[in-house]
């Protein structure tokens, strides 16, 4: 297989600065080697442009017909250059690996992959990411990217959000920090939900098989992201949004070990932050977890 990094220096969706380094970081730690390890060729697109937040005044992010996203026109810009990204790696039968950055980037990365593909996605994250303009507590879109590549809210208006993917074929996996408003949304959507309380009680195997089976259902391909802050934060410590209570280093192993027995379309790897990191120990873990999810096996 071909595989080609698309890295997307992302910041503008969260509130604590450092994530745009993550490509940098998750590169810096192997992850073409470790690739080409697994036997794949590993081509590196660079990154795509992104607005700084100094040079682009957001204010507090409140829009005219209502609601809250900070820098929403220029996430819409990177969402859709690396929508065209993704799609142009896949129309060229290489696959895309794509570098965050924060979480509002994976809008760009569904639609990429969905434009020509009916694909099924798992979204493995300690959070729902399920908020709107409309409800969101904070206006950072990295927590709306779920929802906004649903068409959900505000975003089913938007030229550039909904990324047509079945909500019956998509399964958070994992989450452990959901707000209210998240909570009743989620219930009402057809959105699959595994909470670590789940993973608790039956195991991460039967879990992300369940997940994986509901995603893949009736679909051509899988799209997987991968959101750092998923591990306990005791393994993956440089991350923007923490939560205590996550899954360990085997059992996220296990999980991207599963994905690669799947039509695997796309996968992201994202909400690295160095600054906070230890040693760059979460970007190691990041390049360990892509050489899983393609393939990486211990015999």
């Amino acid at each position: 297989m071909r595989v080609r990094l698309i890295g997307v220096p992302m910041d503008l969706g969260a509130d604590r600065r450092g994530v745009d380094m993550g490509p940098s970081a998750i590169r810096y730690a192997g992850l073409a080697a470790a690739v080409e390890a697994v036997g794949h060729d590993c081509a590196d697109a660079g990154d795509l442009p992104v607005a700084r937040p100094e040079t682009v005044g957001n204010g507090d992010g409140r829009l005219p017909s209502g609601g809250r996203a900070k820098y929403l026109e220029q996430t819409r810009e990177v969402c859709l250059d690396l929508e065209a990204s993704v799609a142009e790696t896949l129309a060229e039968g290489a696959f895309p690996l794509v570098l965050g950055g924060d979480h509002s980037i994976a809008v760009g990365t569904a639609r990429g992959t969905a434009l020509d593909a009916d694909v099924g996605l798992v979204w493995f994250d300690a959070h729902g990411d399920y908020n709107t303009p409309e409800t969101t507590p904070s206006g950072n879109v990295h927590g709306m990217s779920l929802a906004a590549l649903l068409g959900i809210g505000r975003f089913g208006d938007s030229d550039w959000a909904d990324a047509g993917v079945d909500p019956g074929n998509v399964a958070v996996v994992g989450a452990r920090s959901l707000d209210d408003a998240e909570v009743d949304a989620l219930r009402e959507s057809r959105v699959t939900v595994f909470t670590m309380s789940d993973i608790d009680r039956r195991g991460v195997s039967s879990v992300v098989a369940d997940a994986l089976d509901r995603a893949c259902a009736g679909t051509e391909g899988l799209h997987v992201s991968l959101d750092m802050d998923w591990l306990d934060p005791a393994e993956a410590p440089g991350v923007g949004t923490p939560v205590r209570g996550g899954v360990t280093y085997r059992e996220a192993h296990a999980a991207m070990e599963m994905v690669a027995e799947r039509a695997l379309r796309s996968l992201e790897l994202v909400e690295v932050n160095p600054i906070l990191d230890d040693h760059n120990a979460t970007a190691e873990l990041a390049v360990e977890l892509a050489a899983s999810a393609l393939g990486k096996r211990v015999l």
